[in-house]
């Protein structure tokens, strides 16, 4: 027979000991809060709740069918690297350092887990193509990171929501390593207030300077993100044969490394040794420096090479013919379409009522594999009937 209040006993007692642990600049589960209030979680934190209820999503299990740099290459090489392998890329870095640190490790690996579910098919070659859709349609910029945030407040468990706490919305929302920076400060004094003018900003192009996370967990994941995607981009690339090893910078082959692994091993000494006991999660300005020039190297040698943008013309027009046609479904209440019964059909009222017919259409792409969106996209061409 369970014994509640044993339970209870047991779960208080192990998180004292988990907490009594923690630097003092760590986040606690105390700290946790979420718009919509629930009863206690009895025998996990606040955080691992979260954690688990991202797990288990079914934007989550779609990872694995989206690209991370290279359009298509999951189709015949699927060694290549997808959405799901470099999000646990980036858990596994985060928690490594966040053990170091002393920091709140299941916040971080919410954080790190969720940060991506935003993501549409064919990485931020598709996400460009979709924010053209959006701007003609006029519900603003398209951008990733406010698109996981909406996935977890408003898309997933049929629409409801996921009700997450304050402090992982707000490392998913924060998370972009796209933007290069030596040292992290947390944002201590956020709230959700801040969060909505964010996203009403960059919806509408403009940028919110000195943007960072609530708290020292969101800055290990927004500094992992990095870690985690710039040398096995250099990877996946040789794999692609667009690079040779010998070409990368020799003074950041040196410094960092010319292989994935020991450039992610650099960069995690790095940032335990200049972050442990400190307020702010950093790199030293050598390691900085020479992973800026590694940064610069991967956007003229891979992310804009021809070869990789290949793809494009295809990814623009499909994206635009599928956006056009899902919107033309909803107004004539095409029930046989796929945003209907993929989606719509599927979502609570409150979701339905909330948002315009090209926002559901947003978001019904948004939530697509490669997979799908291809066999969309031929089958509105090249239909079977």
């Amino acid at each position: 027979m369970i014994k509640r209040e044993e339970l209870k006993k047991i779960y208080e007692e192990t998180q004292h000991l988990s907490e009594e642990h923690l630097s003092p600049y760590a986040c606690k589960d105390s700290e946790a809060y979420r718009l919509k209030k629930e009863p206690g979680t009895r025998l996990r934190s606040s955080y691992a709740l979260d954690r688990d209820r991202i797990l288990y999503s079914g934007s989550y299990r779609r990872y694995q069918g989206k690209t991370q740099v290279f359009s298509f290459s999951n189709m015949f090489d699927e060694e290549m690297t997808n959405r799901s392998l470099h999000t646990t890329y980036v858990s596994q870095i985060s928690r490594t350092i966040g053990k170091m640190l002393r920091l709140n490790q299941e916040l971080i690996e919410a954080i790190a887990l969720g940060h991506d579910l935003g993501h549409p098919p064919f990485g931020h070659d598709g996400e460009k193509a979709l924010n053209t859709r959006c701007l003609k349609y006029g519900i603003g910029e398209f951008h990733h990171n406010i698109e996981s945030l909406h996935i977890v407040d408003y898309i997933a468990r049929h629409g409801n929501g996921l009700n997450l706490s304050f402090q992982v919305r707000d490392g998913i929302l924060s998370h972009d390593g796209e933007v290069h920076n030596t040292r992290l400060y947390p944002k201590l004094e956020k709230r959700e207030e801040d969060l909505q003018y964010y996203i009403r900003v960059a919806r509408e192009g403009g940028v919110v300077e000195d943007w960072m996370p609530a708290t020292l967990e969101g800055c290990v994941v927004r500094i992992t993100d990095t870690i985690a995607y710039i040398g096995q981009d250099i990877e996946d690339a040789i794999r692609f044969n667009i690079l040779k090893r010998d070409e990368l910078p020799e003074d950041c082959s040196e410094y960092l490394g010319n292989r994935n692994s020991d450039i992610v091993d650099t960069l995690i000494k790095s940032v335990i040794q200049n972050s442990y006991g400190k307020q702010y999660i950093s790199f030293d300005e050598e390691t900085s420096h020479y992973l800026e020039k590694l940064k610069k190297f991967n956007y003229e040698r891979i992310y804009h090479n021809e070869n990789v943008k290949a793809y494009n013309d295809i990814i623009n027009r499909s994206m635009s013919l599928l956006f056009d046609k899902y919107v033309d479904d909803i107004e004539k209440n095409n029930c046989n379409s796929k945003v209907f019964k993929h989606f719509l059909n599927h979502k609570s009222e409150e979701y339905l009522e909330r948002f315009s017919i090209p926002e559901k259409v947003r978001d019904f792409i948004a939530t697509m594999t490669d997979r799908y969106f291809n066999e969309e996209a031929k089958d509105y061409l090249i239909p079977w009937k």
